[in-house]
């Protein structure tokens, strides 16, 4: 089963609604649930938030987080998520934003970095990973690594949070 047919069952099995802030994914992840048949009972809403404007303004990242820590960060991940879990009301919320090249890498945040966070009603998980540690991906390769990855920990953390309550 495909990660984004396995939390659109999970989600609807469970009454949850889940929400999306795309930066480098560019709305892969929002795109990859709505293939599925019946994403309508579960998904709220994907924003693209490729500027800082629109994770500010409509995120409502605090500008501070982004002075201090860059877009490129895990508060700012997790800051996006929450974003848009409350925006729409959705029980979980997941993010990205990240280098997805072929241009724009540095020592600090190769090609490929990316940062994700999923929250779940107070939870939040986040995480800075790396697909293109081979060195061989491209964009469409690393956005589809990460967009896959974050649908996978979107389906554990909604299990988990209802095998601890």
């Amino acid at each position: 089963m495909k990660p984004e047919e396995r939390l659109v069952s999970l989600l609807a099995g469970k009454g949850m609604k889940i929400a999306a802030a795309e930066s480098c994914t560019g709305g892969m992840i929002s795109q990859m649930i709505t293939s599925v048949s019946g994403a309508s009972a579960v998904f709220e809403c994907g924003i693209c938030s490729y500027s800082n404007a629109v994770k500010m303004k409509v995120l409502g990242v605090p500008e501070e987080t982004i002075a201090l820590h860059t877009e490129l960060s895990l508060q700012t991940a997790e800051a996006m998520a929450l974003g848009a879990a409350a925006l729409s009301g959705a029980d979980i919320g997941v993010s990205t934003t990240g280098v997805a090249g072929p241009t724009g890498g540095t020592a600090e945040n190769p090609v490929g970095t990316v940062y994700i966070a999923v929250t779940c009603r107070g939870r939040t998980f986040s995480e800075k990973k790396n697909f293109n540690e081979d060195k061989t991906a491209d964009r469409d390769t690393i956005r589809r690594r990460c967009s896959e990855y974050v649908l996978q920990k979107a389906a554990e953390i909604a299990e988990s949070y209802y095998s601890d309550n």
